[in-house]
Order: structure tokens, then C-alpha cells, then sequence
């Protein structure tokens, strides 16, 4: 039986992860926590906690399918409508793809597994890359939290976690104290905090172990930061007085107890960063006892690791955890692998776990048949499936939307790499392109920009309807000036490199008009990055939204207000 088949995994892996307890005992306590509930109830379970009843009465799910009870309980409905317990916190998603946040059920039980996945995958890098008695260069941000109508706390997954009086300790256990204080991490102004993290990281250089924020967006932009800033960092170390820049009465009062006049630390920084060609290395060039850099880099997060390993020099790049807004799944126990290679162990009790098989499935290609979801032991190594979690604050059989490979096991559990979300980008007819193939677009077609020594700083994409008939526009937002010809070469490079049939053949049949490449002024993508921080969002959860979708209206608006050129294919011309 599948219950004794998990009970097995879990077995199987506690000499290693050190796990006590059983994903059907994680289905149990889940279950009884929220029996007394409509939402879960209603379904006829009757007081039983197996899996297989579990799986027979219980539906799978979707956000859109719990909105109407999550927002009950953010508007002040305290019966158990998701959990026996009240829930007291909401956590918000990004809202980069659809223009606005997801509400997600929020409780102490995510903190702790939240706690628990940092511990066991530091224990194996630490394993790898020893840590004593270091500090942490955290590029991590708090974001604003308010009030629902019910008066729960509501704030991005990682700002709840961030608050958590768990945080602090575990952070202190795994040897990874952030340098800055808490007033720059929680300051209100992202630009202030953010100087005051590179100027903390410079104050204590030497005790800097790792270099580390949730997404490795936020640390690319920080380095691109220092691009600017470095004199004016060297300028306040010298005098030992912050800049007028950071105009926060917290923040300056935090920073004036580190902050002392230092010239010789001042002078040492100016040779270092004078001394660098094109800025590459500066990361161990000024942190000279950093053992690697750690962020999430997989799926939406490939496309910066160029940059990052420019800045890294051969410092190690190592993917974080594998997880979302409604919960973790898996943590990373081979760090040794480059992150476009990683995979992650799933935790058998932080949550219950099943797979959809998705067969003939591929990631140009939307469409495929899908089997009854299987358990946790029931996967085919080579075999890619959807997740669907069951977790801790009322999220049952929920359908997460990832694509994930099964690579192998570790022990019994198995290891998993993220393919790509299986919500469509870009379709127009029967053309059906996601997120990896748009990336592999943009990587095939930046190629051709190395002989001007520019790059693609950040890109985004969406379906005009407004032609007929439809076509592709792609956004591009580049380091320098790139000629006319090569951009043009660019455009059509860009449309050939879709290489799904639909798309092909529409082009071919002028089903679909000609791909647009815009090119954007610089720092659009910085303007849609303060949009969302308005909105609360917090850089630390931020990702930049690959397609946009037809709600999202402000970034797109954004994006065609920096249009400075634009191109047409010429691809399928004749």
C-alpha cells in the first residue's frame, strides 16, 4: 500500500535528513486539524485520515478554487474554514505574472518547515564549503505588511518568514548572521536598504563567508548597484558618515553604530575595485573569505547566472531550496552541482506529496494526457510530472503548476529538477510556447549581440491581439548600443529559434504575424521592479515576469512607454 510505501521513504532517508515522521502522519495531522471544516469536510472523509480516502474524496485543486475561503478568512471568518486552528497570517505571491498578488493561507507550521529546510540543506553544504564563524552578506528585504479587513497580518511569504522569531535563531545555528542590521533588512526605501547591505558588507569584508538573497535577480542587481555606487561607499567609509542618500531616521541611527572613519579600508576598496577588468571577480575580489554565493537560480532565474558568474569570478554558485509561496518541497543535497543542474530531495513530512505523470509531455508542448496522480515512492526516474501539495495551512491537493523531471533517489525520497510552470506564455493559434522556450529564444539570439560586447540585461514578452493577425513581441533592455543590423539579425533569430510546430507552421501560413523585438531604454525593468515594490511587494520575492499577461496592464503600459526601437522578422518572409 502506498501508505507503507511512504512510511518506507521516510525510513530510508533519516540516516541521512534526519526526518522523524511519516507523510501519512503529515496527512493525519493535517486532516485533523481541519476536519471540522467545510471546505475539506464536505467531501465525505468522515473522521478518516488515510491516503487512499484521502485521494478518493478529496478533489484536486486550484487557487482559483480556494479564493473564495482564503478571502473569508482574511475578511474575519475565524470558524475552521481551511484549518481547525485559526490562521493569523496571509502570505502574498509576487503578482508579477498576473498583475496582482495571490492571497495563501500563512501559519507557524510553514516557519517551521521553512526552518527545517535551511538546516538540512546547510548541513550539506556545509559538508562541502565549511563555514566557521562567518558572516552573511544577505541581499534579503522585508516588505511592508498590512492589515486585511479581518486583521490578519498580510506580507510576502518571505517577509513572514523574516519576522518570525524562529528566523533569527536558525539563521544564528547554521552560522549565517546577516551582516546588516534589522532596520536596514525591514527599512521602508529598498534603494536605502540595499546601499546600506553592499556598505555592511564592505564594513565587515573579512568576515564575510557567504553572499547569498532568496532570487539571483536580487544579487545581480545589487552588483549592478555597486556599478554606480562605489565611490560614494568608499567616501562614507573614509569619513565614517553615511550619505545623504539614506534619509531614514532608522536605518542612519542603525548605521551610525557600525559606521566609524576607516581611510585605510576606504583605500583598500578603491585599489581593489580600480584594479578589476570589466568588473568581473569583483565578488571574492572584495570578500577574499567567501566560500560561495546561494540564491535560488533555476527556471525564471537561468537567464541572470551569466552575469552572476561574471561577478563570482570562480567563487561557486549554489542553488537554494525548491519551494513557493504556499510551501517548500525539496532542499538541495547535491550543492556540488552547477545550478542549471540541480536537484532537489523532497522532505516527505513537511507536507504530503503527489504526481501527476504527464505524458508526452515536453516543454514545446502545452498539450499532453495526464494519469491519476501517484505517491511519492510511485515515481519513474526520467519521468515528469506536475506537483500537487497538501500542506500544513489548508492547502489540500492543490495543483502548484511546476514541472518537475525525477532524476534519481536519494535513499528513498526522490531528487527532482524544475523544468519550467506549466501555464502557457505565449499562444496566439494552435502555437503553444512556455517560459523555457522563450528563454532558449532569447539565449540563442543574444549570441549574436557578444561581437558588440553587449548583453540582454533583462526581457519579458506578450501576445499582441491588436494586429491581425496576432504576433509575438519580445522586450529587450540592453547594456549598451547594439547597430541596427545586428538587432535586425537579432529579431529574426529570435522567431526562428521557436521551434514548436504550431508556431512554425503558423508562421509559414501567415496564421501569426511577424515576431516584434523592442528594444527598451535603460532602466525600464528597474520602473516595473518599483512598480511592484509600491504594490508591497519585496525584492527578495521578486521575479520579472516573463510574459505579460492580458490583466497586467501597468507593466505593459511601462514597457511601451520606453520603447526606443522596434524590429519586425523577417524570417518566414518568403
Amino acid at each position: 500500500m502506498e501508505s507503507q510505501s511512504q512510511s518506507r521513504a521516510v525510513r530510508g532517508v533519516v540516516s541521512t535528513l534526519q526526518l522523524s515522521s511519516s507523510c501519512r502522519h503529515a496527512v493525519k495531522k493535517e486532516l485533523k486539524l481541519s476536519q471540522a471544516q467545510p471546505a475539506v469536510a464536505k467531501w465525505g472523509l468522515n473522521g478518516r485520515t488515510d491516503p487512499e480516502t484521502f485521494k478518493s474524496c478529496v478533489p484536486l485543486v486550484t487557487h482559483k478554487d480556494l479564493e473564495s475561503y482564503i478571502h473569508r478568512i482574511a475578511d474575519g471568518d475565524i470558524s475552521p474554514i481551511l484549518t481547525g486552528k485559526p490562521i493569523t497570517t496571509i502570505s502574498l505571491s509576487s503578482g508579477t505574472t498576473q498583475g496582482k498578488p495571490k492571497f495563501v493561507p500563512f501559519n507557524e507550521e510553514l516557519v517551521s518547515s521553512t526552518m527545517q529546510i535551511y538546516r538540512t540543506s546547510f548541513a550539506f553544504r556545509n559538508r562541502e564549503f565549511p563555514i566557521v564563524n562567518g558572516m552573511a552578506l544577505q541581499f534579503i528585504y522585508g516588505s511592508k505588511q498590512f492589515k486585511t479587513k479581518g486583521g490578519l497580518a498580510a506580507g510576502t511569504a518571505t517577509t513572514n518568514v523574516y519576522r518570525s522569531s524562529q528566523f533569527k535563531n536558525t539563521m544564528k545555528s547554521i552560522q549565517s548572521q546577516c551582516c546588516s542590521p534589522d532596520e536596514v533588512i525591514f527599512g521602508p526605501d529598498f534603494h536605502q536598504s540595499l546601499y546600506c547591505h553592499l556598505l555592511c558588507g564592505l564594513i565587515y569584508y573579512d568576515e564575510v563567508q557567504t553572499v547569498s538573497s532568496t532570487f539571483a535577480h536580487s544579487i545581480v542587481h545589487s552588483f549592478r548597484t555597486l556599478e554606480r555606487v562605489w565611490e560614494e561607499l568608499c567616501n562614507d567609509i573614509r569619513a565614517g558618515v553615511l550619505s545623504s542618500r539614506v534619509t531614514v531616521p532608522s536605518i542612519r541611527a542603525a548605521m551610525s553604530k557600525l559606521l566609524k572613519p576607516n581611510p585605510e579600508l576606504a583605500d583598500l576598496i578603491y585599489k581593489k575595485i580600480s584594479g578589476l577588468s570589466n568588473w568581473y571577480g569583483i565578488i571574492p575580489e572584495l570578500f577574499p573569505n567567501a566560500k560561495y554565493i546561494y540564491g535560488i537560480m533555476t527556471g525564471s532565474m537561468e537567464p541572470y547566472l551569466k552575469k552572476l558568474r561574471h561577478y563570482a569570478g570562480g567563487l561557486p554558485l549554489l542553488s537554494a531550496d525548491y519551494g513557493s509561496s504556499e510551501g517548500w518541497i525539496g532542499a538541495n543535497v547535491n550543492p556540488m552541482l552547477p545550478p542549471e543542474q540541480a536537484t532537489f530531495a523532497v522532505l516527505p513530512d513537511i507536507g504530503y506529496f503527489e504526481f501527476i505523470p504527464l505524458q508526452d509531455w515536453n516543454a514545446s508542448s502545452i498539450l499532453c494526457n495526464e494519469s491519476d496522480p501517484v505517491g511519492l515512492t510511485d515515481v519513474k526516474v526520467g519521468e515528469e510530472y506536475e506537483i500537487i501539495i497538501t500542506n500544513f495551512a489548508g492547502l489540500y491537493r492543490y495543483r502548484l503548476g511546476d514541472v518537475v523531471k525525477v532524476i534519481g533517489f536519494h535513499n528513498s525520497t526522490p531528487e527532482l529538477q524544475f523544468i519550467c510552470r506549466r501555464n502557457l506564455l505565449l499562444t496566439i493559434n494552435i502555437d503553444k510556447n512556455t517560459e523555457k522556450d522563450l528563454q532558449l529564444a532569447v539565449e540563442e539570439a543574444s549570441k549574436l549581440l557578444l561581437e558588440e560586447k553587449i548583453e540582454v540585461v533583462d526581457f519579458t514578452s506578450y501576445v499582441d491581439f491588436s494586429t491581425d493577425p496576432g504576433h509575438y513581441v519580445i522586450f529587450w533592455e540592453l547594456s549598451g548600443e547594439a547597430s541596427e543590423e545586428v538587432l535586425n539579425k537579432s529579431c529574426d533569430c529570435l522567431d526562428q529559434s521557436f521551434v514548436d510546430a504550431g508556431y512554425v507552421g503558423s508562421r509559414k501560413t501567415k496564421a501569426i504575424g511577424a515576431l516584434e523585438l523592442r528594444v527598451v531604454e535603460r532602466g525600464t525593468f528597474q520602473k516595473i521592479l518599483d512598480h511592484f515594490l509600491v504594490l508591497g511587494a519585496a525584492v527578495s520575492q521578486f521575479k520579472t515576469p516573463r510574459c505579460v499577461g492580458p490583466s497586467n496592464t501597468k507593466v505593459l503600459q511601462i514597457l511601451c512607454d520606453n520603447v526606443a526601437k522596434s524590429y519586425f522578422s523577417n524570417a518566414f518572409a518568403t
